[in-house]
């Protein structure tokens, strides 16, 4: 776990340039800014695909592209941030390609083999549906909620995440991300039995996901026979008792959607609680771009996570819309931050590199050796909705 201390010396001190000229310009015009730029990134990385796969990562030392099939979780990010972007600029060439790979990953919709459907099929042919709206999208999603409905155990309570591994049936905190399209479900179907499975997991999560500092263990393990947890482990993080970082934003986007979907208020009082220790950590750097975990005993000496920090900054807007004008401001204050140090040099890649993505700088499975210090499509897909929430807002305003 070799970590390039020149590099990050050099990274820090081109960031704080970046940073210090990109607070002189008003935040509206620097997101116009970033979003035609990431226009244009995105027109570049659909010329550097082959037919049938979708963009992963890509390693700019060795200038490695890295691609999935349709089974990966990923899937969906790429459509899903196409759309985003045609939404912006009306771009017909981003809305043919979006066509083109939507027919990819379509037959996905019937995958019982992972929790990750939502943000495969929701991130993709929600968004489609939600902008075109039609009986073929609209199939198709009826048909990924109920394959992962499939998933869902009532004795534990909780849809299941992986199949693989020395775990009975493990958990994830990401799985909260996927509990939007079971909603989406059944205000389309009115069948109450995917909202009475997202309301079940959600709520199983918060009992046995959570420690008294509202900070989150990533994999839970249940024993189905009877629905007590085995063991409280982590995957991705530094270790079982450390907050991996992106697992904090995933609670936290996880809850908000909670919220605005059941208006139950223990979602927001949760949510809240979840966006205090993230925004209150004693290890978030200055740029509110957190380390890739928040006790990695090399802070400061070692990976952000760009992806988590995208994450955040979406869901802490959302989030400001639902609670008291002082934490709302508050909320927005931090989202806007992070949106600022994300638009800077320092993490926003130049025209033609970083393979075509929009970010550097997320981590995606340190302690594995996997995906270190590399863009990632789903921070792209977070900062993008990121930059459109915030526009959307400033203009009801």
């Amino acid at each position: 776990m070799f970590i390039h201390r020149k590099i990050r010396i050099v990274l820090l001190l081109v960031g704080l340039c970046g940073e210090l000229a990109a607070q002189k310009v008003p935040l509206l015009t620097l997101i116009d800014s970033a979003l035609k730029k990431a226009v244009l990134q995105y027109q570049y990385l659909g010329t550097q695909l082959a037919p049938d796969v979708l963009p992963k990562t890509y390693y700019p030392l060795t200038k490695k592209f890295e691609t999935s099939g349709s089974r990966w979780w990923t899937s969906g990010f790429y459509p899903g941030s196409l759309l985003y972007l045609y939404e912006y600029s009306h771009d017909t060439a981003l809305l043919k390609e979006e066509k083109r790979v939507e027919k990819i990953i379509e037959k996905e919709q019937f995958n019982k083999g992972t929790h990750d459907l939502g943000f495969m099929m929701y991130c993709s042919f929600g968004a489609a549906n939600r902008l075109n709206p039609s009986r073929e999208y609209e199939q198709v999603l009826m048909n990924s909620a109920r394959s992962l409905s499939t998933r869902f155990n009532a004795t534990a309570g909780v849809i299941k995440s992986w199949d693989h591994g020395a775990w009975k049936y493990p958990v994830i905190i990401d799985n909260m991300m996927n509990l939007e399209l079971l909603f989406w479900a059944t205000r389309f179907s009115g069948d109450s039995s995917f909202y009475k499975i997202a309301v079940t997991h959600a709520n199983t999560t918060l009992k046995n996901h959570y420690r008294a500092d509202n900070s989150s263990w990533h994999v839970v393990d249940y024993d189905i026979s009877d629905g007590h947890v085995i063991s409280k482990k982590t995957h991705q993080g530094y270790a079982d008792y450390s907050a991996w970082a992106r697992g904090q934003a995933w609670g936290l986007y996880g809850y908000v959607v909670m919220y605005r979907c059941t208006r139950d208020p223990q979602y927001l009082v949760h949510a809240q609680k979840i966006a205090r220790f993230i925004t209150t950590h004693p290890s978030m750097p200055e740029d509110k771009i957190p380390y890739w975990d928040y006790h990695s005993p090399e802070i400061p000496a070692t990976c952000r996570d760009a992806s988590a920090a995208a994450i955040t900054a979406s869901a802490l807007l959302e989030l400001s819309r639902y609670t008291t004008a002082t934490q709302s401001n508050a909320y927005k204050d931090f989202a806007e931050k992070v949106l600022r140090s994300l638009a800077s040099p320092t993490y926003t890649a130049p025209y033609g590199e970083n393979g075509g993505f929009i970010l550097k700088h997320s981590t995606g499975h340190l302690p594995g050796n996997s995906e270190v210090d590399v863009p990632l499509t789903y921070a792209d897909y977070y900062y993008i909705e990121a930059m459109l929430r915030y526009k959307a807002m400033q203009q009801k305003n």
